[in-house]
Formats: structure tokens, sequence, C-alpha cells
């Protein structure tokens, strides 16, 4: 009989635990959660009740269900520029996976291998990471000016002026030019992300295919690579977040307009000269569009993010 009182006893200690281990965490995650609430969810549910309405400033008030979105696809006014900076947008996050991340895979691997220097080296590719986008846009700005910028003036200096361009002056030319310039600032963070991926790799399975004959080629594609994927996943999911909210170095090197001639609007100029600042000539903000912009940025977002996860279970469950 105290046996089973004694065990009684230890059982309700236990569960008494359990629930001091469950409202620990609670409080942990309140503050978490109200911040949350407060600065993503609300406003994300906010935006898309405002997608339903139309009017004037920053608080429409003529409700009008789902004609902003079909004035968004059919009216010609607003179709071109929508279907432009989509294009726009998923050039622009092009660019940034062949040339960024595969640049950024390109390092990390040259500096997982020993040799003197690597940590300046290191310091150098994750420094432009650090600078505020407004000043590096601004700096390139001027480093590409047509009549007296550094890279023409060296272009002339070798006798090529024939290359002498305004490069953020022809509509073919200045979204991939801009482009370059994010993926020469951010190249540094997929190189973190798969510089530590590599050093997690077993230095006796690297030594071990050595041994075996593998080259350093197929070292890479072989072993490196393959135990890399799941941060590829990751760093190109990230990639594609960032990309298509991309606007600080478009407004800072091409203006909120996209110059020349909408060649560089993408989906975050876009709204925000539809629901913020006001598109010429009437110059009044349109919330309602804005939000049905944002809301349709945010349903390609969480596409794209469902299917990653979609894949990367797939693959997981095929392993």
């Amino acid at each position: 009989m105290s046996q089973m009182i004694s065990s009684g006893k230890r059982s309700a200690a236990l569960l008494s635990n359990e629930n001091r281990r469950k409202i620990t965490w609670a409080l942990f995650l309140l503050p978490a959660l109200l911040i949350y609430l407060t600065f993503m969810a609300v406003p994300l549910f906010d935006s898309l009740r405002l997608s339903l309405y139309t009017g004037e400033g920053y608080n429409p008030t003529k409700f009008v269900g789902l004609q902003n979105y079909i004035d968004l696809f059919t009216n010609p006014l607003w179709r071109e520029k929508f279907f432009g900076a989509v294009l726009h947008t998923t050039i622009f996050f092009a660019i940034h996976m062949v040339v960024q991340n595969s640049l950024g895979l390109l390092f990390a691997n040259l500096l997982s291998s020993e040799f003197k220097g690597r940590n300046f080296f290191r310091t150098i590719i994750f420094t432009p990471a650090t600078l505020s986008v407004l000043v590096t846009g601004f700096l390139w700005t001027l480093i590409l000016n047509p009549n007296w910028g550094a890279v023409n003036k060296i272009l002339v200096a070798m006798d090529l002026r024939q290359w002498a361009l305004p490069w953020l002056g022809r509509e073919n030319l200045a979204l991939p030019i801009i482009a370059l310039v994010s993926s020469w600032q951010w190249v540094g963070m997929p190189t973190v992300m798969f510089l530590a991926g590599l050093m997690g790799i077993s230095d006796e399975l690297l030594e071990a295919a050595r041994i075996d004959g593998a080259s350093e080629w197929e070292i890479f594609w072989k072993i490196k690579f393959p135990l890399l994927k799941p941060i590829v996943g990751i760093v190109a999911i990230l990639t594609f977040v960032d990309n298509f909210n991309a606007f600080d170095v478009i407004y800072a090197m091409a203006g909120a307009k996209g110059e020349p001639s909408y060649s560089t609007d993408l989906l975050a100029t876009l709204f925000y000269r539809t629901g913020i600042a006001g598109e010429h000539p009437v110059g009044i903000p349109n919330m309602g569009m804005g939000a049905a912009i944002a809301t349709i940025t945010f349903l390609i977002l969480m596409t794209g993010v469902l299917f990653w996860l979609y894949l990367s279970r797939r693959n997981s469950d095929e392993a």
C-alpha cells in the first residue's frame, strides 16, 4: 500500500514538473509571439483586407472586392507594368542564383583549403555585406558614370573606348548591371553558409577519397556537393525571398521608377510607387492597389517556399 502511495506521489511530482516546464516554455515564447503577431501577422491580414478596397490616401474605404486584382491583370494601365515588374524580378533573382551563389560556392571551396592568408580573403569577401545598400548603390552609380566614372576611364585608358557605355542608361544593360552589383555586395552570405557546410565534412572521408585516386574535381562533385545539398536549398530559398522583396538597391541606383523606362522596375518599386509615393501623373497613393500587389508578391513567395519544402521532403523520403 505504501509503495502505491509513494509511486502516486512520484507520478504527481513528475506531472507537476512537466507542467512547470510547459508553463516556462510558454512564458519564454510569449514575447516573441506577441512581437510576431503585432508586426507580422496583423499587418499581413490588414494588407489582405486593404486589397479589397479602393480610395485615395492610405485608408481606402470603398469596398470593391476583387476588382483591384482584376484591374491588375486585365487593365492595360496596370497589366503592362505589373507583368514587367514580375519579369524583371525573376531576371534579378536568376542572376543572383547563377552569379552570386555560384561564386559563393566557388569561394567557399577555395577558402576551405589550408593556405596562407585565407582569413584575409574571408574578410575581403564578406566586407561588402556589412555596408549599407544605399551607400553601395550610390558609390557604384558614381563608378559607372558614363562621363567620368572609373569603369569607363579604365576602358578608355586600355584603348577599349567602344566598351565605354552608359551602363545604367541602357534598357538592356541597367537591370543586369544592378543585379551584378547586388551579387558583388552579398556574395559573402552564401560563401559563409557554404563554408560552414564544407568545414563540417569529415577530413577522413576526403583523405580516403584522395587515397583511392579521386581528383579534387571528383571529390567536389561526388562528395562535397551532395553533402551540401541541404545548404544549397536553404541558400536558394533565401535568395528567392530576398530578391522578390528587393527594393533598396534599385532605389539607390535607378530610382523608384526603375529607370530607364521602367526597365529595372521590380515588384517592390511598383508597390512603393503605387501604394506609398503615388504614381505620376496623378501622384495620389492607391493603397488598395498597392496592397493587391503586395498580396500577389506574398503568394508568389509562399508558392516558391512551399514548392521547395515539397521537394526537400520528397528527397529526404527517397534518401
